[in-house]
């Protein structure tokens, strides 16, 4: 008998070694996430909300609590505009970005031999999209004398000025970001590839035609990856910085002055840290408050095939 109970403690000994030898190596895996967390995001994020209620300019921080957003709301009217200018572009670029990935995404996905080589080369431009080359080449595309303004005056009209006039200058920087819809070609086509083929099948012996096909089918199961795309590329559009700090610098008249550059401006060439620090909470604040109308409404929209009602 008392072997036995030797035995049964000495193998919940071991089991409880194990376990907690299972638990060390989870922690030393999950280590650099959670170091890199807490050092390059929470701390961060702590000390800007700090200095967000101070007029930190690198040198000293006298606390001055909400003057900033004060400051912000009632006096600075070029951060009202800068807000009206990043909406302007979401609303722009976002949609016209997801619509070309998604019809790129669908005509990828067919069967055919040249599929795998064709979605490759349709993700490069997502893989150097958002580098300051890529932005430098494509100022010159737009410039004056680019290449642009070339093709334009061949067909007999007159050049513009596409990055001179506020009224145009955003449309550049809104194919620039179309330009970059590999990633969301890609997840659009992995959704695309969920979808059972029954239903197209069903749907054809009913004489529904391409287009009802699509617009039945298609969209309805593809909605959860519609509102996926459309979170993170919403969020991806109210950060654009590269386009405006590479090839408008802001401007003509402010017209490009987004949020983001908005924030660089006052931090390192104001070197008002403590109010760019408050501008970005409240950058935070925005995005969170359209991702939440985003999640709002996507009830009427999305499409669950299982659990819906739960």
């Amino acid at each position: 008998m008392k072997n036995g109970v030797e035995g049964v403690l000495r193998e919940k000994k071991t089991l409880k070694q194990i376990l907690c030898t299972d638990q060390a190596v989870g922690y030393v895996f999950a280590a650099p996430f959670i170091v890199g967390f807490c050092c390059l995001t929470l701390l961060p994020m702590m000390l800007s909300l700090y200095y967000s209620l101070t007029n930190y300019n690198f040198v000293k921080s006298d606390f001055i609590g909400l003057g900033n957003y004060v400051r912000m709301f009632s006096e600075d009217t070029k951060f009202w505009y800068s807000v009206w200018r990043t909406l302007v572009y979401v609303v722009l670029a976002v949609p016209a970005k997801l619509v070309f990935a998604l019809l790129v995404a669908y005509f990828l996905t067919r069967e055919t031999r040249m599929a795998s080589i064709y979605r490759a080369v349709y993700y490069l431009p997502s893989l150097v999209g958002g580098s300051v080359a890529v932005a430098l080449v494509w100022k010159q595309m737009f410039a004056r004398k680019g290449m642009i303004n070339s093709m334009i005056m061949s067909m007999g009209m007159d050049r513009l000025n596409w990055m001179g006039d506020k009224n145009m200058v955003m449309l550049p920087l809104a194919l620039l970001t179309v330009w970059q819809f590999g990633s969301s070609m890609i997840i659009f086509a992995a959704g695309l590839k969920e979808i059972p083929r029954t239903y197209y099948e069903a749907a054809e012996i009913d004489g529904a035609s391409g287009y009802q096909r699509f617009l039945r089918i298609t969209l309805p199961c593809l909605s959860p990856v519609i509102l996926y795309n459309l979170v993170m590329q919403t969020i991806t559009g109210f950060m654009v910085f590269t386009q405006a700090f590479i090839i408008t610098q802001g401007g003509p008249a402010d017209a490009t002055n987004f949020i983001a550059y908005y924030i660089f401006k006052q931090g390192f060439t104001y070197q008002d840290m403590g109010y760019a620090s408050a501008i970005s909470w409240v950058l935070l604040v925005v995005i969170s408050t359209v991702t939440l109308l985003i999640f709002r409404t996507s009830k009427r929209w999305v499409f669950y095939e299982a659990g819906s009602d739960d």
